[in-house]
């Protein structure tokens, strides 16, 4: 994923040598703290209402009339961690590696020990997707017993659609002076932990969240182990250090946005052992791609919404071709695969929009 923009400045970085741009301010500026309550709240409001949507619907996983039940249910789990995640990164200065890491993280945790559906067999077995079952077992890690094939499915969604996606379009319609600001502060983040916990708790212990399964002793220390690491390592301090911007210019927006587009593309390219390793690969490359790109001058807001964004539209794109879990009626499926483009396409135009209507603001490579 791509690094945040940094403080607005006069002259554009094309016009200045390269150089170490200074890392964005952790604490809000005295314009934010005098906004009204409800302004400062908005936006957390819409990202815990945008996550749950992006990581469940946005694919074509529900029919139309099953979209508020899922912003009730999996709102307090999906939104309160993506405020979470948006919050501590902001709240350390940090960038979009970090962001990344952390959504790595919640992504296992989720899989792993709340719902455990990274190890449960018959995760799957009362949907619609029974039949990928075969495919997720062609990919078995020893010992451990889980599919790679479904961890690389079921983790780069939570990366790309619950967190990454709506946190880029949210802080995209924000001005310059609040976008990497923290919009929260302590009792505000232990509410939101506080959601986070009885929302997966509620996932846990419902029959239809954990449906009854419980991991091995080996896997949970397993799955907890990623987690403390990716966590560990998103909290170092050498992703809160800018780095020296290259003289080159950034590509424009549109060939960062396709070339992330790329990578839903790869996991179908192959089965099996292969098509996993062609799939992490074209994820690992394309990522350090945007990451390269994202040092040199000229790297703004736009590209950050544009690589972003992708994996969202994307989704909504494809989510005509895929059932949703329960079946429904082809009229209310049609209903919410049209409901999810019109959304989505509301959405991210709507960002672009807003983008265009204010000042540039160039990004620090982080």
């Amino acid at each position: 994923m791509p690094t945040e923009p940094g403080p607005a400045t006069t002259d554009h970085p094309a016009d200045r040598p390269a150089t170490a741009d200074p890392p964005a301010a952790a604490g809000p500026p005295a314009a934010a703290a005098r906004l009204p309550l409800r302004r400062r709240l908005l936006p957390v409001i819409a990202l815990l209402l945008l996550a749950p949507w992006a990581a469940e619907c946005s694919w074509g996983g529900f029919a139309i009339d099953d979209f508020l039940p899922v912003l009730i249910f999996l709102g307090p789990m999906y939104g309160g961690a993506a405020i979470l995640i948006r919050e501590t990164a902001r709240h350390l200065g940090a960038g979009w590696p970090t962001i990344v890491l952390l959504a790595a993280a919640f992504g296992i945790l989720q899989a792993g020990l709340v719902d455990q559906s990274l190890f449960n067999p018959d995760y799957l077995d009362d949907t619609q997707y029974a039949d990928t079952r075969a495919a997720a077992e062609a990919t078995l890690v020893p010992g451990l017993e889980f599919s790679l094939r479904q961890a690389y499915d079921f983790v780069g969604n939570h990366i790309v659609l619950t967190i990454c996606a709506p946190i880029v379009l949210i802080e995209s319609f924000l001005g310059a002076d609040r976008r990497l600001r923290p919009w929260l502060g302590r009792p505000g983040l232990v509410v939101i932990g506080v959601v986070y916990l009885l929302g997966s708790l509620l996932i846990f212990s419902d029959s239809s969240g954990r449906k009854d399964f419980l991991a091995s002793p080996l896997q949970l220390a397993f799955a907890t182990v990623m987690v403390l690491a990716l966590v560990t390592t998103a909290l170092l301090p050498r992703w809160r250090r800018p780095r020296l911007r290259r003289v080159h210019r950034a590509p424009r927006p549109l060939w960062v946005g396709l070339a992330v587009a790329v990578i839903p593309l790869g996991a179908n390219l192959a089965p099996g052992w292969v098509g996993v390793a062609v799939a992490l690969t074209l994820a690992a490359g394309t990522g350090g791609l945007v990451a390269y790109w994202s040092a040199r001058n000229g790297w703004e807001q736009r590209h950050v919404l544009a690589a972003g964004s992708a994996g969202l539209v994307m989704a909504a794109a494809f989510a005509y071709l895929v059932p949703p879990y329960s079946p429904a009626s082809p009229a209310a499926a049609l209903a919410g695969d049209i409901a999810v483009t019109v959304v989505t396409v509301t959405l991210v135009a709507g960002a672009w929009w807003r983008l265009r209507a204010s000042p540039a603001v160039h990004v620090t490579a982080s």
